[in-house]
Parts: C-alpha cells; structure tokens; sequence
C-alpha cells in the first residue's frame, strides 16, 4: 500500500538557507527520500551533504499540498 510522505528540510552552503517542503506517493520512507535527494541535487545543483532534513511525516489525503501528488491520488 502506497503512503503519503512529506519531507520538510532547508538546503544550506548556498548564500541564504533555502527552506522546502516536498510530498511523495510512495512505497516506503527511504524511496520518498532518494526522489528528494536526487530532484533538490539536480534542481538546485547542491550535494546531499548540504540538504538538511528536519522532518518527515506520513500524512492523509486531505493533507496534500502538492496538486501534481492530489491529482494522481484523485486517479485511483
């Protein structure tokens, strides 16, 4: 069964601290971890020494910010 994970964590070592709050429909824990790891690395061109994870959270449906995410879970 899929869950709903948001990952909550900044991004340091640029110029000013980038906060950010992402939402992933997956699997396990560790998967919605690499999927933030390598889109902030390639986005934002920073290592993975240098996003900070504060906090990650499984949360419910009608707590989806993200519309790309709400909208796949509107599909099933």
């Amino acid at each position: 069964m899929a869950k709903i994970i948001r990952i909550k964590g900044k991004i340091v070592g640029k110029d000013e601290p980038m906060v950010f709050s992402k939402e992933y429909n997956v699997l396990k824990e560790s998967d919605a971890l690499e999927i933030m790891y390598s889109d902030m690395g390639s986005k934002h061109s920073v290592k993975r020494a240098n996003i900070q994870v504060l906090e990650i959270s499984e949360i419910s449906q009608e707590e989806v910010l993200d519309p790309i995410v709400r909208k796949t879970l509107e599909m099933y």
